[in-house]
């Protein structure tokens, strides 16, 4: 069925195209390309309706335009001009017999840029002329035409102006005369085979004279002017417009502000051409106010690179105008260069921003809340229907006086810029030898000298912060242009309405009743522009005729309309009150609306005055978008034409580059204030590119500022990339930090991470850039993907290069950076955390039960963990061993240190390196959960099968070596004698110990227990953890079985037939399903029915096997092969005596030498074997059924029994002296051997409660004295198959 259109549409209503992305960025290229707003697109064709005789100063307003535009492209065109010198090539002497070819391509080549300079030539010859004749034509005494108009100053000053800046660039331009001078010696070598050479040579001798002659445009102009009449009067005409004009501060713009400061030097020497003139030109305007307009803007900008100063073209013209010459008081003021320490300090401050920065801050938060303001007006205007005329209008009047007022400021703000980069160029710095940054360099370009090392950390600071604020508030009003135009039009509508409707009648009726020739200009002028149409009141003369003199006038009531006045009404209205108040003679003393003969009253002239002026405002505003991107247009920090060209190299690096600047003081200074501007230098170098292609029309600037802006944009990438990984691993680390560490420290604040907002810019999904549009969040997030990939390889390479020691440390570094991937995850896309690990760990297989860290953690326990670390049991930690490395294992070197791959900052990882510290030295719990947790369930029995398979091999290694062991002991070792006492008794050990020749096999067979018994320790430890984790994770598990702990202990079920967890789910089903509106009810069975089979997996695998009782039992396997030759049956039927085969003679003697070298050696009690020997000797003992015999019959327990004894008959003699000395040399001895008891009694005991022996060797020995026959377990080696149950 189709859907009706109108619902459709209101469907569409509904939806948005607006997104998250924040505005961080300025404006975007403009399509309109034109940046003047004062241009009549008609070229003023329209003004000859009106009959105001301007038929002759409107046509020398478009001629002086079509110089003005064809100027630019001269000046575009001498500014971007580039040697052509050093591309040529140099021929070697091999081929000197075609330099004539050369020369003949070198002629070719610099031909052409050289006709370009003769163009330039011819251009500024026709240019001064037609400009000269313009001024001789409005300068005559007699008013014989009308004008000059206000337009026509304008467009003088302009051309003046590009006159001047041409001119300035020649001078400056050092690689032009090095060129001609190459061109007229080519030109000297290919010209002899010419005819008729002499009008080329008679050009070229123009050409050069022209090039080499300072200031030559300058003369020439002056020459013009003053050929036929004299234009003092024009040129003091101009002169009190721009004193007036900078005064009042009548130019709305910065660039007319410059305009005016750059022509007003030239204007003063050309109207000073001799000492009547100076009289003149002093009387006019007082040469106090000249000279304080030059003291104050010693510096004015002309070119990106380029800047003028008044005092300096002064100076320099009088050489070239001996009649200024005279003028002391000018030419005493001093250059840029020459002024004195003690007023620097006054210029910096005026030129500076780093000193207006706090006003400029205030004014950008204030107008941003009221412009904001406004528009909420305008949008609540726009959509109510509201017959409140004058609530209206008073909305639209104060949208158009916030729209001034943002005007202002963007000019202010931006002439600022341009103002400080003037003075910056003007005080270069002096070479920066003290800085650390240099890298030992002592040669720098004359750029770096004004710009990378002429700006401090707070001026750069500030300049970013200012090129913010121009273009934020320029984009909050260019995407509003739409929005207000309406409101803008009509403001300006009301006001020329009434103006013209309302108070020139009342002027009409009042001041100018009786002056017939100033009437006729009020009348013009309501004929020019009153909107009678939308007047309710209806224009009648007659009613105006029939009014009473004293009769009060009703006020014109007129509805405004969005119909602005053109360019040429405006052109018109200013000429008309031109004549209104001066009469059309300029020349008069006062200025314009400082003529005091005039005979107008005072009120009514200062109406002229404001309505005069706010003329001027309405061009800028009606082309508000050209005005907008004038005023934004921030380009010119990067243009460098001028020191290319004294730097004599092809392009600068990007270091010295002011955007790039800006940015990289962002990224080293990490200021939370200036994060989110980290992109708005980027749009200067937009503004750069469509400077270079719209107007200097030069693609190979733009493919400069493309390569750069590449480079550039790749650098913040990997750069930022590296700051927002930084931080959000501080971040990670500071909230995994332990907080009793934290509370322990004196300065608690080094731990805390100020916050910082990347969450903007990782928003970012359209960076405008170059007219482009880039994915910064897609490029961070594969980029960061890249970085924790590399992290997680990084800390497993630092791990494979340190002992196992290192994996708690391993383990808190990958918690650390988890955690930063979460907080990352909020706002990008990354890859699953889990997914990256085992990409690193190369365990990405559904059938892989190894990884890279398991097999790491595998070879370091057998190349290093069993052979060189001792247990102590006390402590249940293992520590290396201080005789050194058994078995040296080989490790990859540890790789560079990078700060972001630990925690983030240079505090928090000295904290976490403590921390890590106090885990480095042992192995104990901690390591064996961070074990756990890092191989997780996957590869733990890969580890536990090769411990396994590890304690195999020993035990097969360990078997010969007792054999060997058993032949070095006699045939009959007995019980020791008591009446030998303690001495006896040693020695008759010693004699039975025949082991002396076998000192190294001795010390095999201790090392192999010893790596058995840590494997079995080991085992142990890991059975203690893996129970804990297991009781966790029952506690929040038992809940939803339906498990519940009874008063006896034991472990209950609910009465109820269902678990919480399926009843839950059969509930929600069912409501569900019984619902008319569920669609498909199918799903919800399924859920249900995974419900009941997760309650079955959870419930099966609450019963857990012990890791521990499966590796004695894998042990006492691999121990049955070896039965019969490790524990001998007795041939009487009763328990041996005698016997000296059996494993437990072997331990027991084994451990009675050693503990004897212990106590012999006192520097060898930290050298010990640790505990792990009596470990795996007991457990030897326990699973052979021996341990009974080793009680009775071991030497170190039958030597207490001996002590005791002997110590109890001394007790009861009378021999008081033999009693405090009998076991004097045998204390530590004893104390060692109870400290081994007491150890073997412990593991004897572990043993009998976690592998009771009831079903295989209840009692080895009967009551009677009969031997018990040994039962065999049934057990299998297959790694596959389930460890043995508890029930099983």
């Amino acid at each position: 069925m189709a859907i009706p259109v109108e619902e459709a549409i209101a469907a569409l209503s509904t939806f948005t195209l607006e997104d998250e992305q924040p505005d961080v960025q300025g404006l975007a290229a403009l399509l309109s390309i034109e940046r003047c707003a004062t241009t009549s697109p008609t070229e003023y064709a329209d003004v000859s309706a009106y009959r105001l005789s301007l038929m002759e100063d409107t046509k020398a307003i478009n001629q002086l335009n079509t110089l003005i535009q064809e100027g630019k492209e001269m000046a575009s065109v001498l500014y971007t001009y580039r040697s052509c010198v050093k591309a040529l090539p140099q021929l070697p002497d091999s081929m000197k017999h075609n330099q004539a070819d050369l020369y003949l391509e070198t002629y070719q080549v610099l031909d052409l840029e050289m006709s370009r300079l003769r163009e330039i030539q011819r251009w500024q010859a026709s240019a001064a002329s037609k400009l000269a004749a313009d001024m001789q034509r409005f300068s005559r005494p007699e008013r014989l035409i009308n004008g000059p108009t206000v337009t026509h100053f304008w467009s003088m000053l302009k051309l003046l102006d590009i006159l001047v800046q041409l001119d300035h660039l020649k001078n400056a331009k050092a690689s032009i005369p090095n060129d001609f001078s190459w061109y007229k010696r080519t030109f000297t070598q290919v010209s002899t085979q010419w005819q008729d050479t002499d009008t080329m040579r008679e050009e070229l001798d123009d050409l050069q004279i022209f090039l080499s002659t300072r200031w030559a445009i300058l003369l020439n102009l002056h020459a013009e002017m003053f050929r036929a009449n004299t234009v003092e009067d024009i040129l003091q005409v101009l002169i009190v417009f721009c004193v007036e004009s900078l005064e009042l501060d009548f130019a709305l713009l910065f660039p007319e502000r410059h305009l005016l400061l750059r022509v007003l030097p030239v204007l003063v020497v050309l109207a000073t051409s001799s000492e009547k003139d100076a009289d003149s030109l002093y009387r006019r305007v007082k040469i106090n106010r000249l000279i304080s307009i030059f003291k104050n803007d010693p510096v004015i900008p002309a070119f990106p690179d380029l800047h003028l100063s008044p005092v300096a073209i002064m100076k320099e013209l009088s050489m070239y105008f001996p009649s200024f010459s005279s003028q002391t008081r000018f030419l005493t003021l001093p250059a840029p260069h020459e002024i004195l320490p003690r007023e620097l300090q006054d210029y910096q401050r005026h030129y500076l921003i780093v000193n207006y920065i706090g006003t400029i801050r205030a004014e950008h938060d204030d107008f941003s809340v009221r412009f904001a303001s406004a528009i909420n007006q305008v949008i609540i205007l726009k959509s109510t229907e509201t017959s409140d005329t004058e609530w209206s209008r008073e909305v639209k009047g104060n949208m158009y006086d916030m729209v001034i007022e943002g005007f202002q400021l963007l000019s202010r703000w931006t002439g600022r810029l341009w103002e400080q980069c003037a003075w910056k160029f003007s005080r270069p710095c002096k070479d920066p030898v003290a800085s650390d940054s240099l890298g030992g360099s002592t040669t720098f370009f004359d750029y770096e000298k004004v710009v990378r090392w002429n700006y401090t950390s707070d001026e750069r600071k500030d300049l970013l912060e200012l090129v913010s604020y121009i273009k934020s508030v320029g984009s909050m009003m260019q995407r509003c242009d739409t929005l207000v135009a309406d409101a803008l039009w009509e403001t300006i509508h009301v006001e020329v309405q009434d103006f013209v409707q309302d108070k020139l009648d009342t002027m009409l009726r009042t001041s100018f009743r009786k002056k017939k020739d100033l009437s006729r200009i009020l009348s013009d002028m309501r004929t020019l522009s009153a909107d009678w149409m939308a007047n309710t009141s209806r224009h009648d003369t007659e009613l105006h005729a029939l009014r009473q003199e004293g009769e009060e006038p009703r006020p014109n009531i007129f509805y405004p309309r969005p119909v602005a006045p053109t360019a040429a009404q405006v052109h018109c209205l200013q000429f008309l009150i031109c004549e209104l108040v001066a009469g059309g003679n300029l020349r008069k003393h006062g200025g314009l609306f400082g003529n005091s003969g005039s005979g107008i009253a005072v009120d009514d002239l200062k109406q002229l005055e404001t309505f005069f002026y706010k003329l001027s405002f309405f061009l800028h505003i009606l082309d508000y978008t050209a005005t907008v991107g004038t005023l934004t247009d921030l380009g010119f920090l990067w243009f460098r034409e001028f020191y290319l060209e004294s730097s004599r190299v092809i392009q600068f690096p990007i270091e010295c580059s002011l955007p790039w600047m800006l940015v990289d003081n962002v990224i080293e200074s990490q200021d939370p204030g200036l994060l989110e501007s980290i992109l708005m230098p980027f749009d200067i170098y937009n503004d750069a590119a469509q400077h270079a292609l719209t107007m200097l029309k030069q693609r190979f600037l733009y493919d400069e500022i493309e390569a750069e802006v590449d480079l550039c944009f790749d650098q913040l990438l990997y750069k930022l990339n590296e700051i927002i990984f930084s931080y959000y691993k501080s971040r990670a680390a500071s909230d995994l930090l332990d907080q009793s560490f934290i509370a322990s420290c004196n300065d608690d604040n080094k731990y805390f991470v100020k916050p910082m907002r990347f969450n903007e810019i990782l928003k970012l999904r359209r960076v405008k850039l170059l007219g482009r549009s880039i994915d910064l969040r897609g490029l961070l997030t594969q980029r960061l993907n890249k970085l924790i990939r590399e992290n997680i390889d990084f800390l497993f390479d630092r791990f494979e290069g340190q002992d196992l020691c290192a994996v708690v440390e391993l383990q808190q570094q990958l918690e650390i950076l988890k955690h930063s991937h979460n907080l990352l995850s909020k706002d990008l896309e990354l890859d699953s955390f889990s997914l990256m690990l085992n990409e690193t760990q190369e365990n990405l297989s559904l059938i892989s039960y190894s990884s890279r860290l398991a097999s790491q953690i595998w070879t370091e326990m057998q190349n290093d963990f069993f052979p060189n670390f001792i247990l102590c049991n006390t402590t249940q930690r293992f520590i290396r061993s201080v005789k050194g490395d058994r078995h040296a294992s080989q490790r990859a070197s540890v790789p560079s240190v990078k700060s972001y791959f630990f925690c983030g900052s240079q505090d928090l990882n000295a904290a976490y390196h403590n921390l890590a510290a106090m885990y480095s030295e042992f192995f104990g719990i901690p390591h064996m959960f961070a074990v756990v947790q890092l191989i997780g369930l996957t590869s733990l029995p890969w580890i536990i099968r090769a411990i396994l398979d590890h304690i195999a091999v020993k035990v097969n290694v360990l078997i010969p070596k007792i054999y060997g062991l058993q032949d070095a002991l006699p045939k009959s070792i007995g019980l020791l004698p008591f009446d030998g006492g303690v001495a006896g008794s040693q020695k008759i050990i010693h004699e039975l110990l025949t082991w002396g020749t076998k000192s190294e096999l001795k010390a095999e067979v201790l090392q192999s227990l010893k790596e058995v018994g840590s494997a079995l320790y080991w085992m142990s430890l890991l059975d203690l953890v893996l129970r804990e984790i297991d009781t966790t994770q029952f506690m929040q598990t038992a809940p939803w079985l339906g498990l519940f702990m009874g008063t006896d202990g034991q472990l209950k079920e609910v009465d109820s037939g269902n678990r919480p967890l399926v009843s839950l789910f059969r509930l929600a089903k069912t409501e569900i399903v019984s619902h008319a509106t569920c669609q498909n009810p199918n799903s919800f069975h399924i859920m249900s029915k995974q419900a009941e089979a997760a309650d079955l997996i959870y419930k099966k695998n609450i019963i857990s096997a012990s890791v521990l009782e499966y590796a004695l039992a894998f042990t006492s396997a691999a121990l049955d092969k070896h039965y019969s030759k490790l524990s001998a049956n007795p041939k009487t039927g009763f328990i041996d005596i005698t016997t000296s085969k059996d494993f437990y003679r072997i331990f027991s003697g084994l451990q009675f030498e050693y503990l004897e070298e212990t106590v012999l050696d006192s520097s060898r009690r930290h050298d010990s074997w640790g505990d792990s020997v009596a470990w795996a000797g007991c457990t030897i003992i326990y699973l052979l059924g021996q341990q009974l015999h080793f009680e009775i019959f071991d030497f170190s327990y039958q030597f207490l029994n001996i002590a005791e004894v002997e110590n109890a008959a001394i007790a009861l003699s009378s021999d008081r002296s033999k009693n405090s000395n009998f076991l004097q040399g045998y204390e530590s001895l004893l104390e060692a051997m109870r400290k081994a008891r007491r150890l073997n009694n412990h593991v004897f005991s572990m043993l009998r409660a976690r592998c009771p022996l009831e079903e295989k060797v209840a009692c080895a020995i009967k009551h009677s004295g009969a031997p018990q026959h040994r039962i065999t377990f049934v057990n299998t080696l297959s790694a596959f198959e389930t460890l043995p149950q508890k029930e099983a």
